[in-house]
């Protein structure tokens, strides 16, 4: 299911979408997820949205990513990752996205169920 969340403080969606997850799976504000993430960037010397940026976040907070199967690239959705994934905190990634997801509530600005997923990183419980 859709839940429509949008933490930006100034109710933009475009180009914030990594922020708005790690807000929805980490419950901080937008402010915070911003400053970690530029944090972590000025580590890694790339811009707060970058994967290796958010990806190192993530790892340092306990998640671990994980690859979905390539059998059905273009087939398989966001919604059905959602149907397979009942319990549990995701980060899910599609390549040029980033969803939020919560007990099989995907967390976003816009209904993103129909993105396909390229990875995802599961908190550790």
């Amino acid at each position: 299911m859709w839940i429509e969340f949008n933490p930006n403080p100034l109710g933009k969606r475009i180009g914030d979408c990594v922020i708005r997850a790690i807000c929805a799976v980490e419950g901080i504000t937008w402010d915070e997820a911003y400053d970690i993430l530029v944090y972590y960037g000025r580590l890694f010397k790339n811009l707060p949205h970058a994967n290796e940026v958010w990806g190192a976040y993530l790892r340092d907070s306990g998640f671990v990513r994980r690859s979905l199967p390539d059998t059905c690239p273009d087939c398989y959705s966001v919604r059905d990752f959602c149907n397979d994934h009942p319990k549990g905190i995701y980060v899910v990634g599609t390549g040029t996205h980033a969803i939020g997801i919560i007990d099989g509530n995907a967390y976003d600005a816009w209904d993103s169920l129909m993105e396909v997923p390229q990875f995802y990183w599961e908190a550790r419980t």
